[in-house]
């Protein structure tokens, strides 16, 4: 289909922006249906002259947040924004996901969204000047089919990256490289097999709890309390994998301690064929402390592996994720899809190789980690009103913080007079599983990656004067 985008170029807004706001407007009014394809990143970029790397942040944007879908050899998709998602858990009785209907009347002045990075930070000068070097001299090898799992001399950047700065053990050839955590994750599917149990934390990363309940997984949600996933509870279930996040959980922001990892391991090594996928998926940014150590640093029997992007550190279009597979699952891997080519293009793997060798790339995590630092104590001293009445959460880390009332104001009345009060926040509720989603039944999350400081200030302001209103109620 045709998409003709309304686009200034001499408007503040970057033009990716308008591009993803104009499309993500039109699918919340209906008038993009659910099902429709939209054009390729290459048309759009024809279409409205502008470069490809625009259309496909507004995409990844837009990928990012659920507005669409991306079909592997088929293209973007708009998705079904407000159907009831029947989901069968094991073990579990049937049920219907309750989705948050928004009320489209809202004027949203300020979207604190926890899934949005700062796109206007992007080094582009130094990612066009490595894309024009890949390219010189028409290097044909580039564009030859090239390592199923992923070019060696990136893999064993990407090796030394997590030494040095995660304490990861492994050795270039037990990494996987792909297009993003969902395909690594799909390819994992089919070496442990889809009738193999998985045990995830309650709340939990929803974009991983739908690829493994896509793919007929077994799902085993499993609470948590101050230091993480419940052993206990989990040597319940029938799950032989357990996806946790124990740098940086999404979203509580909890901190798995060293006690609870090492009981974590002792139960992944109590049976052959278990394991922990350990999701790193933010370590990067954490603004208090030394950076906390991988799990996979621990593990002397082989039984973490190790999952990673760059899509939080520098881009979503980057769209280059990894996966760091234990010995035995390597050996496994070669058998049952090492003849998978790689799903992430030679061009794009030597352009980020050169961007991590030639010191872009740390350079880049230093200037974000000021930037989301300077944006995180601006939402902490705009918060700061609030402390009477909400214990804040999952602050120095990562890029979003949590809002619980002291007094028990419910998730939904707290999002609802945010809402009037034109701000948007996010209810725990969105990133649980299973019948309960009244885990966290006074709390809700606030991202602030995406927002400039002076939105951040402004969100606040709205917030303090709303939700001291509440007290006098």
């Amino acid at each position: 289909m045709e998409l003709m985008v309304p686009i200034e170029n001499k408007d503040s807004i970057p033009l990716y922006e308008q591009i993803y706001r104009y499309i993500k407007t039109e699918i919340r009014a209906g008038r993009l249906r659910a099902g429709s394809r939209l054009p390729s990143t290459r048309t759009l970029a024809d279409n409205l002259h502008v470069s490809r790397s625009t259309t496909q942040l507004a995409y990844e944007q837009l990928l990012s947040e659920g507005y669409i879908e991306a079909l592997p050899c088929r293209g973007y998709f708009v998705c079904q924004i407000e159907e009831l998602v029947e989901v069968k858990y094991h073990g579990v009785p049937e049920e219907k996901e309750e989705k948050q209907e928004e009320n489209e009347n809202y004027n949203y002045k300020v979207d604190f969204s926890p899934r949005g990075i700062d796109l206007d930070s992007f080094p582009f000068n130094a990612w066009r000047k490595l894309s024009k070097n890949t390219l010189v001299d028409d290097n044909k090898d580039m564009f030859a089919v090239g390592n199923a799992q992923g070019e060696y001399s990136l893999r064993q950047v990407i090796r030394d990256y997590l030494h040095s700065a995660r304490g990861v053990h492994c050795r270039p050839e037990q990494i996987l490289v792909g297009a993003g955590s969902e395909y690594l994750l799909m390819l994992l599917s089919q070496l442990i097999g889809r009738s193999t149990g998985i045990a995830l934390e309650n709340p939990t990363y929803k974009q991983a709890f739908r690829v493994f309940e896509s793919l007929g997984h077994p799902i085993f949600p499993v609470s948590m309390d101050e230091w993480g996933m419940k052993v206990k509870e989990l040597e319940k279930t029938q799950a032989r994998i357990a996806y946790v996040m124990p740098s940086h959980q999404y979203p509580t922001g909890i901190v798995i301690p060293i006690k609870r990892r090492q009981e974590l391991l002792k139960w992944a090594k109590k049976q052959e064929g278990r394991y922990l996928i350990e999701d790193d998926y933010d370590s990067e940014f954490r603004y208090k402390g030394r950076p906390i150590p991988a799990l996979q640093g621990m593990d002397d029997s082989q039984k973490v592996i190790y999952m990673g992007t760059f899509s939080r550190s520098i881009a979503p279009a980057i769209r280059v994720g990894f996966m760091v597979l234990p010995e035995p699952l390597l050996a496994l891997y070669r058998e049952k899809a090492g003849f998978y080519a790689s799903t992430v293009s030679r061009v794009d793997q030597n352009i980020l190789t050169h961007f991590i060798i030639e010191g872009y790339y740390e350079r880049h995590l230093n200037r974000m980690r000021s930037v989301y630092r300077g944006k995180h104590d601006t939402l902490l001293a705009g918060l700061r009103e609030l402390e009477p009445y909400f214990e804040i959460g999952g602050e120095y880390a990562g890029i979003h913080v949590l809002l619980t009332h002291k007094k028990g104001i419910s998730e939904k009345k707290l999002t609802e007079t945010a809402a009037q009060a034109g701000v948007k926040v996010y209810g725990m509720s969105d990133f649980v599983i299973g019948q309960n989603k009244d885990l966290f039944p006074s709390t809700v999350i606030l991202g602030y990656a995406s927002l400039k400081e002076s939105e951040i200030t402004e969100g606040c302001k709205r917030l303090v004067n709303a939700w001291k209103e509440l007290e006098g109620e």
